[in-house]
């Protein structure tokens, strides 16, 4: 019958994992990172997409110059052999910007929470901070539950959904 989908034709969905590595970017994750930015409703989710997610020069010069800036961490996260994601550490003043991506795919599975866990393991400098949506509820779960507090707010223009938007300013304190 024509239009009708069978149990084979479905992708199962992948299971609950903290099985991920964070290792060095390789050329070939770009081609997936760059396909992960096409998902408009991601670059929805995370609010900051470039004002052209389809346009491969201005991904690769962004990412020439995250790889290229030595005060910079940039870490694949990969499951099961595939990259599934990016996490981020540049510096501003002096402190840690945290900032991640993983594909959609993905989400809701434990594998952002995982990579966060083991960079916060890998990365003991603090205070931390992250700039995050607030309505960007999956993200904001994975920072309080590491310990990230809101310290603040913004108010930021979003290429993605094309108007201003309220950012929390988040941060892992440094220990007393």
């Amino acid at each position: 019958m024509a239009g009708t989908v069978t149990a084979d034709a479905v992708e199962p969905r992948p299971e609950r994992s903290t099985a991920v590595l964070l290792r060095d970017v390789r050329p070939e994750d770009l081609d997936e990172f760059f396909l992960h930015q096409q998902d408009e409703q991601a670059n929805l989710m995370s609010a900051f997409a470039p004002r052209n997610p389809r346009d491969r020069g201005v991904f690769d010069y962004h990412w020439a110059h995250l790889l290229g800036d030595e005060d910079t961490i940039v870490r694949t996260i990969e499951h099961e052999g595939r990259a599934v994601g990016a996490l981020v550490c540049t510096q501003q003043d002096g402190v840690g910007e945290l900032s991640f991506w993983t594909a959609q795919d993905y989400w809701g599975l434990g594998l952002t929470t995982a990579a966060v866990d083991r960079f916060l393991e890998e990365h003991t400098a603090r205070p931390l901070r992250a700039h995050v949506p607030e309505d960007n509820v999956g993200s904001v779960k994975v920072l309080s539950r590491r310990g990230f507090e809101t310290v603040g707010e913004e108010k930021v223009f979003s290429n993605a959904r094309a108007e201003v938007i309220t950012e929390l300013v988040m941060e892992l304190p440094a220990a007393d």
